[in-house]
């Protein structure tokens, strides 16, 4: 079960610190969702069930062979995005920096334990508003 928050954000913090991955993604299905991904030099496919700030999500790993083979059966755009992982009290903020097509947009994801702690978050001044329910930030129509 994933239960996370999803921010737009007015400017970025400082990222010196901070640990990074390189992604790259694209959705073979969007109802349901299932995404293939590439973090790194690991690959992986993700089902993720109906939703918005709670819904199911299972990884399944994929070898690098697999992963391009399914890469050329994907509906729509690939997605490349740096994501930074920035310590914040309990939580580690994922601050997503769009590439090309979606160039410019930045996205922070907070995940949480319970609905209760997802509710009471309070976030830090450098987000903008609440997108969590606002499924035109969703992956999977970004990719559209």
């Amino acid at each position: 079960m994933e239960i996370e928050r999803k921010f737009r954000i007015s400017r970025l913090p400082d990222l010196t610190d901070c640990s990074f991955h390189a992604l790259e993604q694209a959705y073979l299905n969007r109802d349901p969702v299932i995404r293939i991904r590439k973090e790194d030099d690991s690959y992986y496919m993700t089902y993720k069930g109906k939703g918005l700030l709670v819904r199911e999500e299972y990884n399944l790993p994929l070898n690098r062979e697999s992963y391009y083979h399914l890469l050329s059966k994907a509906d729509g755009k690939i997605i490349r995005k740096t994501r930074y992982l920035i310590p914040y009290g309990r939580h580690t903020i994922e601050l997503d920096i769009f590439s090309s097509p979606q160039e410019g947009l930045m996205i922070a994801e907070v995940e949480f334990e319970s609905q209760e702690e997802a509710n009471a978050f309070e976030p830090p001044e450098w987000f903008l508003e609440d997108v969590t329910s606002d499924t035109a930030y969703h992956n999977a129509n970004l990719s559209r």
